[in-house]
């Protein structure tokens, strides 16, 4: 029953999704409020740092980001901006080395990394009680963390939850590894494991028994890298252990609040197991949106808001008072 038809067109000289995807990164500019950062401790003696916006609302939206993003990208700022402006409280959440500092442990982050969410979230339910509901949203790999995590939880999720939005999910990971790893995205792809390889080099020194970058310019794809460091430093066999373990597809099934996934249906970043259409039309909670156009984490306009964080606030709106 929720396959939602999308309203969205996007503009018409622009339908290319690659286009759209490289565009909101290179012109759009967000003027919002400088935010107030926290540090928490995670259970394994590391480190979280997380960026407020607050005005005393009892509403409060808790942003995910994608690989190799922070808190900081316009994506996250457009979409803190709108919840901002529309009576939220926001706060923007780094995976483990994205945000000013590396990490402690010799884990990253990856795409399976639901307990660092865990931990952002109970920090909020113990220590910012006053909120009444909380929003997720989440971008790409951001994305498949929420999914993951509210699919790991099922009905056990904590009652202020109320609803999550996510963008450009690559739900079945090893699909779009291989998608990734196509001509077509040569470019995102040596950008990636270019800003990957910055994160080893930083972490290294105070790894030297564990982790090098010796050779590192054999890497190529990121079967390469998670073979080589995802794999071995979180506890999988091997790239596809990973991608099968960390993947949200399976867990859909399990959500039980009302969750809406948007993947363009041009997003050359996700295989075609990320638009599960047959789960969506079988589910209660799980809402499907598969615009024609909008690229990865793009959907492009001239101004702002964007219609992806338009349409974050109209579903959500739904479900909050």
């Amino acid at each position: 029953m929720p396959l939602i038809t999308s309203q969205y067109k996007g503009l018409r000289f622009l339908k290319n999704g690659h286009i759209q995807t490289i565009l909101p990164n290179l012109f759009r500019n967000i003027t919002f409020l400088s935010p107030k950062r926290e540090e928490i401790d995670t259970p394994d003696h590391d480190f979280l740092e997380l960026d407020w916006y607050r005005q005393g609302s009892k509403n409060l939206i808790i942003l995910s980001h994608g690989l190799e993003g922070n808190s900081q990208r316009t994506y996250i700022l457009g979409m803190a901006k709108v919840f901002y402006e529309a009576g939220y409280d926001a706060l923007a959440w780094n995976f483990r080395s994205c945000g000013s500092k590396v990490n402690k442990q010799l884990r990253f982050y990856h795409s399976g990394v639901s307990d660092d969410l865990d931990t952002v979230i109970a920090h909020v339910l113990k220590e910012h009680s006053q909120y009444e509901s909380i929003t997720l949203v989440g971008f790409s790999m951001g994305g498949n963390i929420t999914l993951k995590y509210l699919g790991e939880k099922g009905e056990a999720v904590p009652k202020k939850i109320k609803c999550a939005v996510v963008f450009s999910v690559p739900l079945d990971i090893a699909s779009s590894s291989r998608r990734m790893g196509k001509a077509e995205n040569k470019l995102y792809m040596a950008r990636f494991i270019r800003k990957l390889k910055q994160k080893v080099i930083a972490k290294a020194p105070f790894f030297p028994d564990q982790l090098s970058y010796d050779n590192y310019h054999t890497i190529k794809h990121f079967k390469h890298f998670d073979d080589r460091y995802t794999a071995p430093i979180h506890g999988f066999k091997n790239a596809e252990d990973y991608w099968e373990k960390a993947s949200s597809l399976p867990l859909l099934k399990h959500i039980a609040i009302p969750t809406l996934i948007v993947n363009a249906a041009n997003d050359s970043f996700l295989g075609p197991e990320c638009f599960p259409i047959d789960i969506a039309k079988n589910s209660e909670h799980v809402f499907l949106e598969i615009p024609e156009s909008g690229g990865h984490v793009g959907f492009y306009q001239f101004k702002n808001p964007y219609w992806s964080e338009k349409r974050a606030l109209e579903f959500c709106s739904e479900y909050i008072c």
